[in-house]
């Protein structure tokens, strides 16, 4: 798998970061969701570079000028209800782009144990599509290898790319097992730490209710 971690370099994505984690600016649930979909846009800008491109002559008021345009057979799918902010920034970049949308969601078993059910899905056919798979939080990883194995049953699916706010370290070395060794994993930071109940630390909290309020 090839990560490409934008923590690393220093840029405006940081100050994003840093607003999505803080406590208290994180109250403010408009610009949190608005924050996330700004990571959503650097993300797809960085993403945007590995794909195909073909040339086609754009007819300007004064000439003809050869520009590289990128493929269109590109899925964008987000895990409901979290990755609804960064699925929109993705958009924002990706025109052309189909969307498909799944609901996987951590079941208790016990009041240890969980599994991952997966309920919902709408999605065009992936059959030679690029994927990019949209989950603002990777912590255990779990939700998004069951993902996986329900949408790859929806075609062949050319090329996967998986677009995520923050990481686990756990998290990523999770999914390198289920998903194809050509998929790329573009993610705005990574944590080292998962606590007890497989939530990220220091991480963020909750996204899906810091975005949208708490649900019971």
């Amino acid at each position: 798998m090839n990560s490409a971690n934008l923590e690393i370099t220093n840029s405006i994505l940081n100050n994003f970061i840093s607003e999505v984690r803080n406590l208290n600016t994180q109250k403010d649930a408009m610009r949190f969701r608005r924050n996330i979909e700004r990571i959503g846009e650097i993300l797809s800008y960085e993403l945007s570079k590995e794909l195909s491109y073909s040339y086609k002559n754009i007819i300007s008021p004064l000439g003809v000028k050869k520009i590289p345009i990128s493929q269109k057979n590109l899925v964008l799918c987000s895990i409901l209800r979290a990755g609804l902010p960064l699925h929109q920034g993705i958009l924002n970049y990706f025109d052309n782009i189909e969307s498909a949308f799944i609901s996987a969601y951590r079941k208790q078993t016990s009041h240890t144990d969980f599994e991952i059910t997966v309920e919902y899905l709408a999605s065009p056919s992936l059959d030679q599509k690029v994927l990019i798979l949209a989950d603002p939080m990777l912590a255990t990883s779990n939700s998004l290898v069951a993902v996986h194995d329900t949408l790859k049953k929806l075609g062949d699916i050319k090329q996967i790319h998986i677009v995520s706010v923050i990481a686990a370290t756990k998290g990523i070395e999770y999914i390198k097992q289920f998903f194809p060794k050509s998929t790329h994993l573009w993610v705005a930071t990574i944590d080292k730490k998962l606590d007890k109940n497989g939530y990220i630390v220091p991480g963020l909290g909750d996204a899906g209710d810091l975005a949208f309020g708490k649900k019971l």
